[in-house]
């Protein structure tokens, strides 16, 4: 099976990372792209009592589309959520020997060096890169790393302001379950 994944906070989900999808669906005609939410971001400061609704978010996104699935690879582990360790266990679960596809913002991935054992994920990705920001990725600094930088409309969303400021960007069954739960009041 030919997937791609999207490992993420999705703190909300929202529709950047929905078109961002779509866009890596029809240029590589992948047969699936997995949403993985993490547990608990290494990298970011995140109450971990939300990742319950962050799954179900993006549960309601994936249901949405039958090419979308999720993962609870990461929500199981009830950890920190490594993107090595994933991706390991992704490729396992799904026979993969050759590198696994991966969803990625210039905003992260400027600061993959900082990853979890970063050499040794580099040798198991390919990251599909999209433009988040201006954000300039300097070829010579990610010598060794598998990555290509999407020529696409740039759609800069940021799901912090959708918690600070309630704006609308994402889809109506993701807005009515934020208000239901009264989530980032």
């Amino acid at each position: 099976m030919k997937i791609c994944i999207f490992p993420g906070t999705f703190n909300p989900i929202h529709i950047a990372h929905i078109k961002m999808a779509q866009f890596v669906l029809a240029k590589y005609n992948f047969e699936k792209i997995i949403f993985i939410p993490s547990y608990i971001p290494p990298h970011k400061n995140i109450d971990h009592n939300i990742s319950k609704h962050r799954f179900n978010m993006v549960k309601l996104v994936t249901d949405k589309n039958p090419k979308f699935d999720i993962s609870d690879i990461e929500y199981k582990s009830e950890g920190k959520s490594y993107t090595l360790i994933t991706v390991k266990k992704i490729r396992e679960q799904y026979g993969i020997q050759d590198k696994l596809n991966l969803i990625i913002g210039t905003d992260a991935f400027l600061n993959i060096k900082t990853w979890y054992k970063a050499d040794e994920l580099k040798d198991l990705v390919h990251f599909i890169v999209f433009p988040r920001g201006y954000d300039i990725i300097n070829d010579e600094d990610f010598k060794g790393y598998s990555y290509e930088l999407v020529n696409s409309d740039k759609i800069d969303i940021s799901s912090t302001e959708l918690r600070q400021n309630h704006t609308s960007g994402t889809i109506r069954e993701v807005e009515d379950y934020i208000n239901k739960n009264e989530l980032y009041n």
